[in-house]
């Protein structure tokens, strides 16, 4: 991590063309994955990442550059991924407003696949908690009023929650139009109806994936394992099974989790455009 983090840092800084940045989004992300040892180096790949989610101009930027629809969907993609692998950690839910109030925005995006990353993003903030404040939290702040800057927090999270809900709701019966692409409408119905059946009855997604013979299956039953699993069957493309199968016979009690690591440890050769950046991985395997 020490060695790949920089270079696919500054490839995401460079603003390349949208191959490189995709590829650059998904190294990062599994390099983090693989060799990130507490929330702080974690942290240096997720703002890495919401840099190009959600530029933003200062002095020294000028113009924002905004994304591509598929560069975003991949950061997206990338961003929600690694952010699954902080649930064990501490994590302070005040300064997530702004982050999920801006990926609420993103599913009236025009591009079905962005929408479709950011429903993602949503459905792991609420399984993570990250937008629960409770009213009883109330304390003073600085400003010597008790419990004001926490109540508006809790009202504003509440709001934000109902907002997500019906845009959810709104998306999972979208009717399409003529011309329309059914396939990804309809993958997009299916997904915001599962978001939805999450956010108001508390209904986690369920799948399971047949390995080898009738007895090894795998099975997800939570929005960071599938998320975690659905994105590592698109990076390893077709080789993700034959993955999957010999690591699978490895292990006498399945967990989803380990396995992936597992799996992120094995044979990656990760590339960026024209250069390849694979000695860390192997050092790993």
């Amino acid at each position: 991590m020490v060695e790949s983090h920089p270079q696919l840092s500054k490839v995401l800084q460079t603003w390349s063309d949208a191959s490189k940045m995709i590829s650059a989004l998904d190294c990062l992300a599994v390099v983090t994955f693989v060799g990130a040892t507490d929330l702080a180096e974690t942290e240096v790949s997720l703002k890495a990442m919401w840099d190009v989610i959600h530029p933003k101009s200062g002095s020294n930027v000028g113009t924002v550059r905004k994304p591509r629809p598929p560069v975003l969907a991949a950061a997206l993609s990338a961003w929600t991924f690694l952010l699954t692998t902080i649930g064990s950690w501490r994590i302070n839910t005040d300064s997530w407003k702004e982050p999920i109030a801006f990926l609420s925005t993103l599913l009236g995006a025009e591009d079905r696949a962005v929408r479709m990353a950011a429903g993602e993003a949503l459905a792991l903030c609420f399984e993570l908690n990250l937008l629960d404040i409770s009213p009883s939290e109330d304390a003073d702040d600085d400003t010597g009023v008790p419990g004001s800057s926490k109540g508006k927090l809790f009202l504003d999270m509440q709001a934000l929650k109902a907002k997500i809900a019906g845009l959810a709701s709104n998306l999972s019966a979208e009717a399409g139009g003529k011309g329309a692409d059914k396939k990804n409408l309809s993958d997009q119905r299916d997904l915001f109806q599962r978001i939805l059946d999450f956010v108001k009855y508390g209904e986690c997604p369920e799948e399971s994936m047949k390995i080898a013979g009738k007895r090894d299956v795998l099975r997800v039953a939570s929005w960071s394992e599938l998320i975690q699993l659905n994105f590592f069957k698109r990076f390893l493309g077709r080789g993700f099974l034959k993955h999957v199968q010999v690591t699978f016979l490895e292990w006498s009690v399945f967990h989803c989790a380990n396995l992936l690591v597992h799996v992120a440890n094995a044979r990656f050769v990760l590339y960026t455009g024209q250069w390849t950046s694979s000695r860390y991985l192997q050092h790993q395997g």
